[in-house]
């Protein structure tokens, strides 16, 4: 199953996001299907994984992240998660998945990203968390982005 709806991915998501904040990932209560679902083509919030590669390559974004990046789903999952800043912004994107490697999770990450047409934007309130499952296997990093603007 595509991990854009797949309900074990959301799972992973939501529980190890949960876990770390102390926060649900989606608002009341939901089946898993259901929930990655709504997650996936209507949260108002800008969402996306990459994995524990080297040079770590996006495995989710949601629709509001396909919409606000300028990517389609084949294009994110084949991107290296580094092209979501421009060149002089990844040194300060890498500190910031340090710490969240280090600390779990971050929040209220500030910073500015790159669509694939060139647009710059301010991202905002950004949460982002390791991707740990029930047996502590790390499989990625998620970012969660509820406030953006152009610059």
């Amino acid at each position: 199953m595509n991990k854009a709806t797949d309900p074990d991915f959301f799972s992973l998501l939501s529980n190890s996001y949960f876990g770390l904040t102390k926060k649900p990932l989606v608002p009341g209560q939901q089946d898993a299907r259901t929930a990655a679902r709504w997650l996936y083509e209507d949260a108002p919030f800008a969402l996306l994984a990459h994995n524990t590669d080297a040079d770590p390559c996006f495995i989710y974004a949601n629709k509001t992240a396909q919409a606000c990046f300028e990517y389609s789903w084949d294009e994110f999952t084949a991107l290296p998660s580094r092209f979501s800043a421009e060149m002089p912004d990844r040194e300060e994107r890498q500190r910031l998945l340090d710490t969240a490697a280090r600390d779990g999770y971050i929040s209220d990450y500030r910073g500015i990203r790159v669509a694939k047409s060139g647009r710059r934007f301010h991202v905002d309130n950004v949460t982002l968390w390791q991707l740990i499952d029930g047996q502590g296997k790390l499989h990625g990093q998620a970012a969660l982005i509820p406030d953006w603007r152009n610059v």
